[in-house]
């Protein structure tokens, strides 16, 4: 069958979005590998479903799939792509929209001047919830790497996270140690990682290893955990500006108790159909 999708990108962060309330396909992890291939297909970080809702309090199911083919949680950028493609095709009218996810529900609002507010729920700090080993919770974790010990910062933002507070970015082998550590046993699930400048409290500068995709230029939850990871660890102040490779985000954050809130731009690229 043919399928409709639209290519947009949230800083760089790139995807392949589909309405699979008007396209009943079933995608299966070959074909997601292979239409996220760069050279041979259409080339994404993240293929995202837009479902019919499963509960009868919010709009839609979003689902996003990696450039791997494996399912995952959350992704912030993604969310703001959702509901500027969820205005753009007419799904809705709501300038307030809430979303079903796998890690539960999230609250997307659409700016009059285009951009969108993403209500990314409280983080979790607690290690049998990111999941990540430890044996009680502490604002920064020594993990052993080829036989160095690494200080990080561990959270969900709906999917884990690992934070390194860096020197200097520009010096990082983040291909290298980002793949060392997504996969390090401690984080059974595998991580996400991101690398942590802080230029002063409220600006960091940010570069992010996605889990099953590698370092893309922006990652929405990856800026929302460096924020919180930070503000907790008391090196930042709400709200901060993040800089990643793609762009800028602006993340506020009260603290323990408090939802974290992100907002940045969302942009569409083109229209396409694929035969599956």
């Amino acid at each position: 069958m043919v399928v409709n999708f639209t290519k947009m990108h949230g800083l760089g962060n790139d995807f392949m979005v589909v309405d699979m309330i008007s396209n009943h396909a079933h995608l299966r992890p070959d074909q997601i590998r292979r239409m996220a291939d760069r050279n041979m297909g259409i080339g994404f970080d993240q293929l995202l479903l837009v479902e019919p809702p499963g509960k009868p309090d919010v709009d839609f199911r979003y689902r996003i799939f990696n450039a791997d083919g494996s399912e995952v949680e959350q992704c912030g950028n993604g969310a703001r792509c959702f509901a500027v493609f969820v205005r753009e095709k007419k799904l809705t009218n709501k300038t307030q929209i809430r979303v079903e996810t796998k890690k539960g529900d999230i609250e997307l609002t659409i700016n009059d001047d285009g951009r969108v507010l993403v209500d990314m729920g409280e983080p979790v700090f607690e290690p049998n919830q990111i999941p990540f080993v430890a044996e009680s919770e502490d604002n920064v974790y020594s993990v052993e790497l080829n036989s160095t010990n690494i200080q990080l910062s561990a959270v969900s933002i709906g999917n884990p996270h690992a934070v390194l507070e860096v020197e200097d970015l520009d010096s990082m082998d983040i291909q290298g140690l980002g793949a060392e550590i997504e996969c390090h046993a401690r984080f059974p699930e595998k991580v996400n990682v991101g690398f942590m400048q802080v230029m002063h409290k409220r600006f960091i500068k940010l570069r992010v290893f996605e889990r099953g995709v590698g370092e893309t230029l922006a990652c929405g939850t990856g800026a929302c955990a460096a924020v919180a990871s930070g503000i907790k660890r008391g090196v930042l102040g709400s709200p901060v500006e993040v800089k990643l490779p793609g762009g800028n985000l602006i993340i506020e954050w009260q603290g323990p108790g408090s939802n974290l809130l992100m907002e940045g731009p969302a942009v569409s690229v083109f229209e396409g159909k694929i035969r599956i």
